[in-house]
């Protein structure tokens, strides 16, 4: 095994939870930043046969949020306040490239950059939010906490900037300064079209501003201004899903978190955290008397749906020993492998999905818990599942229970939710779900431990 491949294997698997006991070839080989803490101040990479190599964040306070490594050469970019640094395999500096502090405030919008703000201005350090490789075009997607969520789109080989638009709102794609609320994936489709970027955010209170999910243009010209621009846009429809303010209503600080998220086959999947709202106004009004109860979900879409039509959503988390793990810590896709296959009843080269939960669903983690679960689910299973939620919608049976989207459930019918296709094409491809159906919390899915 290489070491950029141990590297990240680690990274998304051991470092999240240091309780966790792992297998010990994935024990020994890094310590990285965690997704759901405040971030590290060092990552080590276990060389193949010179002992271990080590980086430290040069400040402090600059603690390191994400990592890439590039597998063609295992290079290894990674995401700090204010910074973003490009390692070698053994994490020797390569370059690195700044991207704070500045003066800004929370609550300009539009940025200070586009017109002037009449919020005091404070030096602000830049958390980075989202760090991806977009190997088509040889550049670092980098974004920021700083100016809404601007993002920078920086050269591999050295960390010039390419671009860096601004200028338009669909430029700021999130301006929460907290971990474990912002994910992409980049989905290509071939050498004839520009990829796509889908983005996964917090919204923060702003749902005007931010929509909550939305896919994107990734232009091949980093300085071009229709960079970010939604895939489809008209007066009615857009690549996104806005959080409806009628559920802010019910819970004021509603907001969804997504942890994870990843492309495969012909759908692009997102994993988030969520505060329940019950069954509609009357059970949520009373929320802000009582501890707040989330979940955990698995989000579905169709890669080439530019309307969001396809969009679905299950509930996710495991049981042990009659113990419910249903908050989501972390997660991360891989093969299942030979020695894991069987046990999964899957093939060695199917995608299978790690996912670290902790015990109970009546808070939501800021840091790694002691109490943790780490769970595997194959994706064909879920896949099964999700099937199976929208056949029984299709037919009419039960509700929606997207009570975020709907503020209230909304009984199932063909009319609602299959607009005139046939039942196969609409359960194998997902097409024409205006909304989606989740599982009951009894229905969720077992793992293992």
């Amino acid at each position: 095994m290489t070491s950029q491949i141990r590297i990240r294997t680690y990274f998304f698997l051991c470092c999240f939870l240091f309780s966790l006991v792992l297998p010990s070839a994935s024990q020994t080989v890094v310590q990285a930043p965690q997704a759901q803490s405040a971030g590290s101040q060092v990552i080590t990479a276990l060389l193949q046969e010179e002992g271990y190599a080590s980086f430290y964040a040069e400040n402090p306070e600059w603690t390191f949020n994400h990592l890439a490594v590039d597998y063609r050469n295992g290079n290894v970019y990674l995401g700090a306040v204010n910074r973003i640094y490009k390692l070698s395999p053994s994490l020797e500096v390569q370059v690195s490239h700044e991207t704070g502090p500045d003066e800004d405030n929370r609550k300009c919008y539009p940025p200070r950059i586009v017109q002037p703000c009449s919020e005091p201005l404070t030096l602000t350090n830049n958390v980075n939010k989202m760090l991806l490789m977009d190997y088509r075009e040889n550049r670092l997607l980098a974004c920021g906490s700083l100016y809404q969520g601007i993002c920078k789109l920086l050269r591999l080989d050295d960390l010039f900037k390419l671009g860096e638009p601004f200028h338009k709102k669909e430029h700021y794609l999130s301006g929460v300064n907290e971990s474990g609320s912002v994910f992409g994936v980049i989905v290509s489709y071939g050498n004839a079209s520009p990829d796509m970027l889908f983005v996964a955010t917090a919204v923060d209170g702003k749902p005007e501003y931010f929509p909550t999910i939305s896919s994107r243009k990734l232009a091949r010209n980093s300085e071009e201004d229709g960079m970010f621009a939604y895939v489809f846009h008209d007066e009615f429809v857009a690549s996104m899903i806005k959080i409806p303010s009628d559920t802010f209503t019910v819970i004021p600080d509603f907001d969804i978190y997504y942890i994870y998220g990843f492309a495969s086959g012909n759908f692009v999947y997102f994993l988030t955290l969520q505060p329940e709202m019950g069954g509609g106004p009357t059970t949520g009004s009373s929320s802000a008397g009582r501890e707040q109860v989330y979940t955990s979900k698995i989000v579905r879409l169709c890669k080439a749906d530019t309307a969001f039509n396809s969009y679905v959503e299950v509930p996710i988390g495991c049981i042990s020993g009659n113990v419910e793990y249903r908050l989501l810590e972390a997660a991360y896709l891989s093969k299942a492998g030979s020695i894991l296959a069987p046990s999964l009843d899957v093939a060695p080269d199917d995608d299978v999905l790690f996912a670290i939960f902790s015990k109970g669903q009546k808070r939501r983690p800021r840091q790694a818990s002691q109490d943790s679960a780490l769970c595997v689910f194959s994706l064909r299973k879920i896949n099964e599942k999700i099937k199976e939620r929208l056949q029984s919608c299709y037919k009419g049976e039960g509700t929606l229970d997207l009570a975020w989207l709907k503020v209230k459930d909304i009984p199932c019918s063909s009319a609602q939710t299959c607009q005139g296709l046939e039942l196969e094409g609409l359960i194998n491809h997902a097409w024409g779900l205006a909304v989606g159906r989740e599982t009951r919390s009894e229905e969720a899915q077992r793992g293992y431990r």
